[in-house]
C-alpha cells in the first residue's frame, strides 16, 4: 500500500513538473512569436543601419536569386527575435528550477540572467564593430592583391558576418559558465589555474581560427578571450571561497 502511494506521489510530482515546464515553454514561445512579429517591422531599419556602417558602405549587396533579399530579411527578423527572447527564456528557465533551490541559491542564481545577456550582447558588439571589419579588410586586400574582381552576394556577406559574431558571442559566456560549474562543484579555482597554460593555448588557437591569418588580428582577439578566462578564475575563486565559508 505504501509502495503504491509512493509511486502515485512520484507520478504526481512528474506530472506537476511537466505541466510547469509546458507553462514556461508556452510563455517563451508566445513571447518569441510576438517579438518575431515586431522584428518584421524593424528588420529593414536594422539592415539599412548595417549597410551604412563603414564595414559595408563600400560593398554592394548583390543578389543572385529572387529569394536572396527575403531570405536575409527573414534571418534578420529571426535573430532580432532571438535576442529579444533570450532574457525571457533565461528568466523562465530560472523560474522552472527555482522551487528546487534554497533561498541563498535563488539569490545567487538569479544574477546569471542579466549577466549572461549582457555578456552575449557585449560579444555581439565586439565581434561586429571590431573583429568583423578587420576580417573584411584583410580579405578585401587579399582579393585585390591577386587582381580579383570583387562582386559580393548579400548571402555571402551575412554568412561571413554571422560565422564570426556567434562563436565570439558564445565565448563571451565563459565567465558565467565557469561560475555555474563552480557553484555545482564541477570546477574550482585551483583546477582552473592548473589548466591555465592549456586553456591559453586553446583560446589562442580559437582566436587564430576565426581571424585573418595576421599577427595583429590574432592578438586583438586573443587578448579579450584571455581576459575572459582570467575573469572566470577570479569569479570562480570568489564563489569557491564563499562556498567554503558557508559550509
Amino acid at each position: 500500500m505504501e509502495q503504491a502511494n509512493h509511486q502515485n506521489d512520484q507520478e504526481h510530482v512528474l506530472v506537476s513538473h511537466l505541466t510547469e515546464l509546458r507553462k514556461r515553454m508556452i510563455i517563451v514561445i508566445v513571447f518569441f512569436i510576438l517579438s518575431l512579429i515586431l522584428a518584421f517591422f524593424v528588420s529593414s531599419t536594422i539592415l539599412n543601419f548595417i549597410k551604412d556602417q563603414p564595414s559595408a558602405v563600400d560593398i554592394e549587396w548583390n543578389v543572385f536569386g529572387f529569394g536572396d533579399g527575403i531570405t536575409i530579411y527573414l534571418k534578420c527578423a529571426l535573430i532580432v527575435s532571438v535576442l529579444i527572447t533570450l532574457p525571457v527564456a533565461l528568466y523562465q528557465t530560472w523560474k522552472f528550477v527555482k522551487p528546487g533551490l534554497t533561498e541563498q541559491e535563488k539569490k545567487g542564481t538569479f544574477i546569471f540572467i542579466p549577466i549572461s545577456f549582457f555578456l552575449f550582447i557585449l560579444g555581439v558588439v565586439f565581434s561586429y564593430f571590431v573583429l568583423f571589419p578587420m576580417m573584411l579588410q584583410f580579405l578585401t586586400k587579399i582579393n585585390q592583391t591577386i587582381g580579383a574582381t570583387e562582386t559580393y552576394g548579400i548571402n555571402q556577406y551575412f554568412k561571413l558576418m554571422f560565422g564570426i559574431i556567434f562563436p565570439i558571442s558564445i565565448m563571451f559566456e565563459l565567465p558565467v559558465i565557469v561560475i555555474f560549474l563552480t557553484k555545482v562543484g564541477i570546477v574550482n579555482p585551483k583546477f582552473l589555474r592548473k589548466i591555465r597554460k592549456v586553456a591559453y593555448m586553446v583560446l589562442v588557437v580559437i582566436a587564430a581560427a576565426i581571424t585573418p591569418p595576421d599577427f595583429v588580428s590574432e592578438i586583438l582577439v586573443s587578448i579579450p578571450l584571455l581576459l575572459l578566462f582570467e575573469i572566470s578564475i577570479i569569479c570562480s575563486s570568489s564563489i569557491y571561497k564563499k562556498k567554503v565559508r558557508d559550509s
